[in-house]
């Protein structure tokens, strides 16, 4: 490890940080650094972005402390018994590597986790401290994300709510008999607990900034977590399900799901092949249902077979298949509960539909102007001069939507 120069370590580090999902800057706050004389901001562009709900671009390092790691979780690549090669940065190692970066115009923040050296408590320690390092020593007002681990002391989870915009603990997989079939150092009660915990000082922080802005911040941005999808037999609906429980019981601001990759010398527990990456692409179309959307789990796998959610087509539309005794909908009367269930209409053309018509009764025309695109609209709405007519008829709709074969090359066999 001595041996490694900086790019080398970054080079392993970065990469060993691809397989954890959990990775946003929605909520981000600006923290008036530019006028304290620190540096750092969150209102620019970057090489590794992800995107603000006002439409603001952060980019961020994304990094491991170390891939080293005490625990042997079976579906990780960095499990204390794979064959992998290893890295380490120290704390001060990776408060330059954001400096230099920020400095250079690349990234805007940073994400960083780590695998568990020495104990819980002993690496949450560095994970603080390069936290508290970028944001008392030097002042850096840019994005970070923290991910957090569940067996630290509840103080050192304080600690990195003061200094993070974001935090996450990953729940890892769908039920608590996988994660002690895979995961035998991690207990899903514990990490739960963990979760509750973070959700408390959170809420707390929030209550305090509203009688008094000087109050400090906690994790302004939430708490989020991952799900691997694919390492167990899960099907998606004991997915949905633990995810609507964690929203509800644990107030997360996203929950990401990340497809199982088979790694080298992988366990024979293990699935030899990767699921479908349309599944976790699905998955996250389900959630967004859930939680924008007003769907409940039991109406998004309608008709799904065996607990999954149809592969070829969205699962709004697949309900939509499901229940064309509900359509056709009139755009120029429906609530908005109802607007929502409309394929192919979100919630910001839903809202603009509702501030239209207050004016005029809508036409194609107009639903045209509103619309990126109506065309899946038309089969499922009336509109003052429109109505789909036979166009109702759902194996013909399925038929017309799901994706065209895939057209073999002259070299395939």
């Amino acid at each position: 490890m001595s041996k490694l120069n900086r790019a080398e370590k970054l080079a392993i580090l970065a990469d060993a940080a691809k397989y954890d999902a959990s990775c946003a800057s929605s909520g981000s706050v600006k923290r008036n650094s530019l006028k304290t004389g620190g540096i750092g901001s969150t209102g620019g562009m970057g090489i590794c972005h992800s995107y603000a709900p006002d439409g603001r671009c952060i980019s961020l390092l994304k990094i491991l402390m170390t891939n080293y790691c005490m625990f042997d979780c079976l579906y990780c690549i960095n499990r204390t018994s794979s064959n992998v090669r290893r890295a380490a940065f120290t704390v001060q190692e990776i408060v330059d590597l954001t400096l230099d970066f920020y400095k250079r115009n690349y990234i805007e923040g940073l994400f960083l986790s780590s695998g568990i050296i020495r104990s819980p408590d002993y690496t949450m320690e560095q994970l603080v401290e390069v936290a508290r390092r970028l944001r008392k020593n030097h002042r850096f007002g840019g994005y970070i994300h923290l991910k957090t681990i569940p067996e630290a002391d509840p103080e050192l989870l304080k600690q990195a709510g003061q200094y993070s915009d974001r935090l996450s603990i990953n729940i890892e997989l769908p039920s608590d008999s996988s994660i002690a079939k895979l995961a035998p150092e991690k207990n899903g009660k514990m990490i739960r607990r963990t979760m509750a915990n973070l959700n408390d000082k959170i809420s707390d922080a929030k209550a305090e900034r509203k009688t008094s802005r000087k109050a400090p911040m906690f994790a302004p941005g939430g708490h989020s977590t991952q799900m691997i999808i694919g390492a167990d037999a899960s099907n998606d609906k004991t997915i949905l399900d633990t995810s609507t429980g964690l929203y509800g019981a644990y107030g997360l601001k996203r929950i990401y799901y990340s497809a199982f990759s088979p790694i080298p010398d992988s366990p024979t527990a293990l699935p030899s092949k990767a699921p479908p990456v349309m599944r976790e692409h699905r998955l996250y179309q389900a959630d967004w249902l859930l939680r924008f959307y007003g769907f409940s789990v039991g109406e998004i796998l309608e008709g799904g077979k065996e607990g999954n959610l149809d592969l070829t087509i969205d699962p709004k539309l697949a309900w939509a298949l499901q229940n064309r005794h509900l359509f056709p909908i009139n755009v120029n009367r429906a609530d908005k509960e109802n607007l929502l269930r409309i394929p192919g209409l979100g919630v910001t053309g839903t809202n603009k539909i509702l501030k239209a018509r207050r004016f005029s009764a809508l036409r194609v025309q107009d639903l045209e102007q509103i619309c990126q695109s109506v065309k899946k609209l038309l089969p499922f709405i009336t509109a003052l001069d429109w109505h789909p007519g036979k166009e109702l008829d759902s194996l013909s709709l399925y038929n017309r939507f799901k994706p065209p074969p895939k057209q073999l090359d002259l070299f395939t066999t």
